[in-house]
């Protein structure tokens, strides 16, 4: 006698939307009617196929960010929403490749396959999984690795007017990065087309392409893909962030993000505030730059950096948007226009900027050579006012303004030339040990583009330990005075027989 067995009859799945009705359309700003249940960031389908995200709600309507090509968005148009946030492709993939708004590649090489998906929008990482910042992020840059120390996991803003050098400032630092194993993402909002393939070809002939993702919504792009380019590079950092790995990123630049802003909202009908900024900017910006931060073990010890960039106009820092980034951020690089013609480049005003992170993310070797550099250098500022009139000086004046004429040309550096951290604790070292005030100016220019090349040459032992300890114990200290004494003398020989 057979016995039947009975086999479990498999259950489908139901599949619950939200349906609306497109009320009008404008300039890629959609008016919903139905939605009772949506939520900030949700996503939604058209029926002709294009996506949006669910930006504002009212009592009314619903108001829908249309992505893409909103020719095919008709009034009457019937909308679904899907129970989940939007979310963009993330992984490895996209090392090396330049992608849209939307993670979509624009670089004509092809698909990425991602590793997974991403919300685009996302509450920050409480503070219970953060630790604090610690770990040194090294830019290359003298004055900024001296002076204002950046860790990884802070947000430091860069702030002066138009051409003033503040790109320079993170592409040098994303150059800075290779072999470091650090991930970097340059996120391109509103400038020119051309522009950003000058910046892609110098990544490319430093070779910083291999490490690098760049997200470009250019000024030619719709103002809805500049409103979401950032959180796009956010996220995909948070991919690497999460996964244990250290980020760089740099938004640039954050005044045409607001601007991009005020755009979208104004179309919403939201009403302008102080400025004639949409009341959400704050919020807007402060819950990007949230989610920089560093993790702690529990959650891998990632960490993701922020660069953000704001333009200001003749040299005011005090407008709206400026100083509601200057009080999000954990410090400020202020960009001269000054300097940058006086020919002090990097044109960094070191009374202006700041690093809330202080020492604390410095080697010890940098930590010991640097810390009056900063004072000293700001005080030379202020004597060469005061005596730009005078001719004739006191010996204690003229000795400063000698050292603080030295202490210039060490930190004057060229673009795209980052220096590594053995170079800069050569240099300085020989700064503080007074060494340098022996030398004439060709002489010091002649030191700084040759004295690690010269060390390395006869002493490598003596760079390989400062590179792998970055202290400077007596024994160390002792041999680098030794090298430095045996360098100024083949610099005196060598422009002794050139003399002759």
């Amino acid at each position: 006698m057979e016995t039947k067995q009975n086999t479990p009859k498999q259950i489908s799945l139901i599949d619950i939307r939200e349906t609306g009705i497109v009320k009008d359309i404008k300039q890629g700003i959609a008016r919903i009617e139905g939605f009772p249940s949506c939520i900030f960031g949700q996503m939604v389908r058209f029926t002709g196929g294009a996506k949006g995200i669910v930006i504002g709600f009212n009592e009314k309507d619903v108001q829908v960010l249309v992505l893409g090509d909103d020719t095919s968005v008709r009034s009457g148009e019937e909308i679904s929403s899907q129970v989940e946030p939007f979310r963009v492709p993330v992984g490895k993939g996209f090392i090396g490749r330049v992608v849209n708004a939307l993670a979509e590649p624009i670089d004509r090489k092809g698909a990425i396959e991602p590793s997974d998906y991403y919300p685009l929008f996302r509450e920050a990482v409480g503070v219970i999984d953060r630790m604090p910042i610690e770990e040194g992020l090294e830019t290359g840059i003298k004055i900024i690795d001296t002076c204002l120390p950046i860790g990884r996991g802070q947000r430091e803003l860069i702030i002066g007017d138009r051409m003033s050098g503040k790109t320079t400032i993170s592409l040098d630092t994303i150059i800075n990065q290779k072999g470091k194993d650090v991930v970097c993402i340059y996120c391109c909002i509103g400038r020119s087309h051309s522009s950003l393939l000058k910046i892609i070809q110098l990544l490319q002939e430093h070779k910083a392409m291999d490490y690098t993702i760049v997200v470009a919504a250019t000024g030619a792009d719709s103002a809805n893909a500049q409103y979401l380019a950032p959180y796009t590079a956010a996220a995909l950092g948070e991919y690497f962030m999460f996964n244990g790995k250290h980020v760089f990123v740099t938004f640039d630049d954050l005044t045409r993000h607001a601007w991009a802003w005020r755009q979208v909202a104004l179309l919403m009908d939201r009403s302008p505030g102080r400025e004639a900024y949409p009341g959400d900017i704050f919020y807007t910006h402060s819950s990007l730059l949230e989610r920089a931060g560093k993790l702690n073990k529990v959650m891998g010890e990632g960490s993701m950096t922020f660069f953000p960039i704001v333009e200001t106009l003749q040299g005011d820092f005090s407008g709206y948007i400026q100083t509601n980034l200057i009080s999000i951020t954990d410090g400020q690089v202020y960009l001269s226009t000054q300097l940058f013609f006086e020919g002090f480049k990097p044109a960094i005003d070191l009374g202006l900027s700041v690093s809330r992170i202080g020492s604390k993310a410095q080697c010890p070797a940098i930590r010991d050579i640097s810390k009056m550099l900063r004072l000293e250098y700001v005080q030379y500022r202020d004597l060469l006012k005061m005596t730009r009139l005078r001719t004739r000086y006191s010996p204690e004046v003229e000795a400063k303004l000698k050292r603080g004429q030295i202490l210039t040309t060490l930190l004057t550096q060229d673009k795209s030339k980052p220096l590594s951290v053995v170079e800069e604790i050569i240099l300085f070292y020989a700064y503080k040990i007074r060494m340098l005030d022996l030398l004439s100016p060709e002489d010091i220019q002649l030191f700084k583009a040759n004295a690690l090349q010269m060390i390395k040459d006869n002493y490598p032992y003596l760079v390989a330990t400062i590179e792998k300890d970055k202290k400077l114990t007596s024994e160390i200290a002792t041999q680098l005075d030794k090298a430095l004494m045996e360098m100024m003398r083949r610099l005196k020989t060598k422009k002794d027989v050139s003399t002759e």
